[in-house]
């Protein structure tokens, strides 16, 4: 009796499975788009493309002014060793009113570093000596290593290029070298130290 009662309880749930389901699915449509979302580009979603250092040919002072100059080299020097590398890279100055593609400023410093060295001294002496079976002779050698540490000035030069339209910055680089004594040496570092900043422009 149990056992016809449950297959009973089966048939009438496959009758109702088997029936019309009343709840339909419904959907509505999409708001439309606001109006100005057509005409709004966001760079910012996108990378920017890279630059192309090749457009750019002419160059001049930022606010028409020299690099300062200091009490140890004047701003001639600093100039003319910025001009130089730059002419060496195919930029070529403007004197006129003509609008350049670079704007370029550089500031020389001079600063002091801690240096270190190792030296080490040898001495013979907790070990061992003798003499082999030919007569020669032969030990240990031990060193002792002694660290110094000594200051030196050296001059750092920074030299910054702008674009001249959009004032973006393009080329920001320093470097440092040692800095010499008499006038000739002084020009001699300022060149060296602006050469190494400019040493990877235009970058590849």
């Amino acid at each position: 009796m149990k056992a016809q009662s449950g297959l009973l309880l089966i048939c009438l749930g496959l009758a109702a499975c088997q029936g019309s389901n009343p709840y339909v699915a419904q959907s509505r449509p999409l708001p439309p788009a606001p109006p100005q979302a057509a005409n709004t580009f966001d760079r910012s979603a996108y990378p920017a493309p890279p630059r192309d250092y090749g457009r750019y040919r002419s160059w001049t002072w930022l606010n028409g002014q020299l690099p300062p100059g200091t009490a140890w080299a004047d701003s001639a020097q600093v100039a003319e060793a910025v001009s130089n590398a730059l002419d060496q890279r195919g930029l070529r100055p403007l004197h006129d009113n003509r609008p350049a593609d670079l704007l370029v400023s550089a500031h020389l410093s001079l600063q002091t570093r801690l240096r270190q060295v190792q030296d080490d001294y040898g001495y013979y002496g907790g070990g061992y000596s003798g003499y082999d079976r030919y007569g020669r002779g032969y030990g240990m050698y031990n060193s002792v290593p002694v660290v110094r540490t000594y200051s030196e000035q050296v001059v750092v030069v920074q030299v910054d290029l702008f674009d001249a339209g959009t004032g973006q910055p393009v080329w920001s680089a320093s470097a440092e070298t040692g800095a010499k004594g008499n006038q000739i040496e002084r020009t001699d570092s300022i060149r060296e130290a602006v050469e190494k900043a400019m040493a990877a422009y235009p970058p590849s």
